[in-house]
């Protein structure tokens, strides 16, 4: 089909092939009711017109809706990987997912409020910012689960990792390494940032290390890991924990461009194990988070939850790991 035509209807491959279209929607059901030489013509038509079925409108006719709606920021690459794991997982309990994105200039009410209009069946909201009592509200109009924060509610549902344990886990690498003078680039009030930042004060306070303790102010993105860096250059660490991948990318960048050497003069480890982090050019040490495991307990929670099941966990929470790449080494 060219830019600008109209798409083929089920209309369009009925008068086609010369049947009803009851009987083209019969075929493209694969339901019982065709022979099999029309079968066949209608399926050489639909190819032919390049007609392709919409599955979403017709769950809807069918009264039966098995879209799990799914709220993402554009600003989290983290949220892409999760969204390939989510549509795996989502295609394997015969769901599908339906998106609406989080922008600068589209907030995550009117992102919510899309969703409720697509009729979905339940909510899978990545990282929400909305109060507790907002999502505990919305859940009482359909299921809602919510991924990489922690709710406290008996109504919604959370799958998330171990935030706290994660940074534990970078700080216990840099520490093996032989560091003393770690920083922690925060995430400013991003969803997980406390855990986080709290994790980092635990494991240097159980290393011997609360005198080397060092929080910068940061947050999720480039501009933020950049900002931070420029802070550290008159006293630079020998290793820093950043919030994120994408902060830290945005650190790694004014560091070398300041002809520090890293992991030489100073090591850095993000967190997220986002896909790009693995590019050579970046190379980053990282805490990874389970995607595939997440993303199969957030559907399945959802779909449970459609079904009416009683779910006893209401929080699941995912154990990180390290993932150990060119960005940090012993210091000098």
């Amino acid at each position: 089909m060219r830019t600008g035509e109209r798409r083929p209807t089920l209309a369009d491959v009925a008068a086609e092939a010369g049947v009803s279209v009851a009987l083209v929607s019969i075929v493209m059901r694969e339901a019982p009711g065709a022979s099999a030489a029309t079968r066949q013509r209608v399926l050489e038509v639909a190819r032919r017109l390049d007609y392709q079925p919409d599955s979403r409108a017709r769950l809807l006719r069918s009264g039966e809706s098995r879209l799990l709606g799914v709220v993402f920021s554009v600003r989290h690459p983290f949220h892409d990987d999760l969204l390939t794991g989510l549509y795996d997982a989502a295609d394997k309990q015969g769901y599908e997912l339906t998106l609406s994105a989080v922008t600068p200039r589209r907030d995550e009410r009117t992102a919510i409020a899309g969703l409720l209009q697509d009729r979905c069946a339940a909510l899978i909201l990545l990282g929400p910012l909305a109060p507790t009592a907002e999502l505990a509200t919305l859940a009482d109009r359909l299921p809602v689960v919510v991924m990489t924060r922690a709710v406290r509610h008996r109504a919604v549902d959370v799958v998330r990792t171990d935030d706290s344990r994660g940074l534990q886990l970078a700080v216990d690498h840099l520490v093996e390494l032989g560091h003393r003078r770690i920083a922690h680039v925060d995430g400013a009030r991003w969803v997980a940032s406390a855990d986080r930042r709290q994790g980092y004060r635990d494991a240097m306070r159980r290393h011997g290390l609360e005198e080397f303790v060092r929080i910068i102010p940061g947050g999720s993105g480039e501009e933020d890991g950049a900002r931070a860096a420029r802070l550290l250059l008159d006293d630079p660490p020998t290793a820093v924990a950043v919030f994120n991948d994408l902060a830290a990318t945005g650190l790694l960048d004014v560091l070398r461009r300041h002809n520090l050497d890293v992991p030489g003069d100073i090591s850095v480890v993000g967190y997220d194990d986002s896909s790009f982090s693995a590019l050579a050019h970046i190379d980053l040490t990282t805490v990874a988070q389970d995607i595939d495991t997440m993303a199969t307990l957030a559907v399945s929670r959802a779909v449970e939850r459609v079904a009416g099941a009683q779910v006893v966990h209401r929080e699941t929470v995912i154990a990180p790991r390290m993932v150990i790449r060119g960005t940090t080494g012993p210091p000098r």
